[in-house]
Formats: C-alpha cells, structure tokens, sequence
C-alpha cells in the first residue's frame, strides 16, 4: 500500500453528511465482488471476505453499499457476519428492484409489493430494524416509476428505512421521485472515462444530494489506459487506481466513491487514496483525457 504523506482522513473535505444527518468518510466500500463469480452464490473464501470488511473497517471506512441481487442475498449476509452490531460510524446501504433469476440475468422488478418483500428480506439479513439508506436499484419499465417510489416512501413512513436513494436514474426521474419524497443519494454509473451521468451529478451537487459512483475504476479499464492518468500515476509514485478515486473526490464534494474488492491488498490501496490531494492541474488534465 502506497500511503501519501499529505493524508489526513479527518479533514471536513473528505466527509460528506447523507441526508444532512449521517456523517461517513466520503471513500466508501461497495460489496458487489465478495460473492462468488459472476457475483453469484457464496465466495470461494468465506473467511477472506469477512476479512476483508472488517479490515475496512480498521482502515477508517464507514460507508458500505450492497444489494439484495449481489449473490443474491449473500453480500448483505456477509456484512452482517463481519460488522454486526453494526459500530456506530458505520452505515450500510442496500438496494432492491433488481432481481436474478440466474447468474447472468439482472431483471428490474420494481412492483410495490415486491420492493416491500425485498425491504423486509434486507433488514433481516442485515440485521437491523431500520435500513440507514435504501437505493431503488433501477427504474422497471414495466412499473410506473412513482408506484415504486410511492412503496418506497411508505417504507420509510413506516420505520423500516431511514433515508432513500435512487439508482441508475436521469435527471427528470430524480425531479419526479424528488416530487413524492426527499432523496439522499443517487447512484449512477460514473468514472474518469464515462461521464455520461454529468448532469444528474450537477443536480445532487446543487442540492447537496450523495452521489455514488458505481463502477468508479470501470473494472480495470482505467489503470490499462495510457494517457494523463498512468502519466500522473508515475510522476506521483502512485497506482493509477489511487489516482482514478483521488480525481473522483476532487471532482464534487457530494461524490462518494465505492469501489469494492475481494482482496485486503486492493483495499488499502483504495483506501489510501482518500488522502490524496491532487493539483488544480492536474484534475484538469485528467478531465481533459478524452472519455
């Protein structure tokens, strides 16, 4: 692990309040690869998962993403073994609306009755009784996308969640679930090399709503990539991971990475980056690198 100097996970730039009430370490840990491969089924090493989140934990992080559908139910099971009763700094988010009837189908089922079953399986393989923060996972098609927001809002009348987020949404379905109910977060896929969600990231910025950006190393595509990044990399002394996250904090205060990673090594090189501080340049160099 490369730790930088200048790393201080203390400063109020590297936090970020969701809800305006739930402080976390704005670099986060998603839980989408302890399952087994294709995100299905248990991991080949159950022990070396758990290790993995509690570790996280050591390292300062605070904020874990998961979903019904990684596994399915097996991530969210996971982090209850390792983190459960849950220490007071941490928050666990989930998802639901996205069901897998095998493990290379990924099929949005966004009914009201369905996002209420899907709640209430979370909050027991979680163990908790109130979700900190439940995402929708994706608009169904087949749904009107307020029945699903309307349930959601329900649940969260109701106690069983805390605060709600949205999950792969444009700006105009983010403006008609904002109509029904207060949004904490929005989770859309977005990295150095696709910016397509640029205008759903300007609306949470404005209006201080979370921004989780999903695939936030696109998988490896960025650190093969040649360019200002593996450059910068170099120069620093860094990984080009590091310098991919570094350049997502620095990129608005309401951004909350979370890439995730099976590996304890991977993790604290994740993690370091939380304390990088990278030049008024050099963020807009990285910009400029074509998508």
């Amino acid at each position: 692990m490369i730790v930088n100097s200048q790393q201080n996970v203390d400063e109020p730039s590297t936090r970020f309040a969701i809800g305006g009430e739930l402080p976390v370490r704005r670099l986060g840990f998603g839980a989408m690869r302890l399952p087994g491969p294709e995100v299905w089924g248990p991991p080949t090493d159950r022990d070396a998962a758990v290790a993995v989140l509690r570790r996280a934990v050591d390292l300062g992080v605070e904020l874990f993403d998961t979903a019904d559908a990684y596994g399915p139910g097996v991530s969210e099971e996971l982090i209850a073994e390792a983190l459960a009763p849950y220490p007071d700094e941490v928050v666990v988010t989930t998802k639901g609306g996205l069901t897998r009837p095998s493990y290379d189908q990924w099929r949005p089922d966004g009914r009201p009755e369905h996002l209420r079953d899907a709640c209430e399986a979370s909050l027991r393989r979680l163990r908790v009784e109130t979700i900190d923060l439940y995402q929708l996972h994706s608009p169904d098609p087949r749904v009107p996308f307020a029945d699903s927001v309307g349930a959601l809002a329900e649940l969260k009348a109701s106690g069983k969640i805390r605060h709600l987020g949205l999950s792969n949404v444009s700006v105009a379905q983010l403006r008609e679930a904002q109509a029904i109910t207060p949004i904490a977060t929005v989770q859309n896929r977005y990295n150095l090399a696709d910016r397509t969600s640029e205008d759903v990231l300007d609306v949470c910025e404005t209006e201080r709503i979370g921004f989780l950006p999903w695939y936030p190393l696109a998988a490896g595509e960025l650190v093969r990539r040649r360019g200002s990044l593996s450059e910068l990399a170099v120069t620093r002394g860094l990984s080009a991971s590091q310098i991919a996250l570094a350049w997502l904090l620095a990129r608005s205060p309401v951004m909350l990475p979370i890439p995730g990673t099976s590996s304890v090594e991977h993790l604290q090189d994740n993690v370091a980056a939380a304390g990088l501080r990278l030049g008024a340049d050099e963020v807009a160099a990285l910009s400029a690198q074509a998508a």
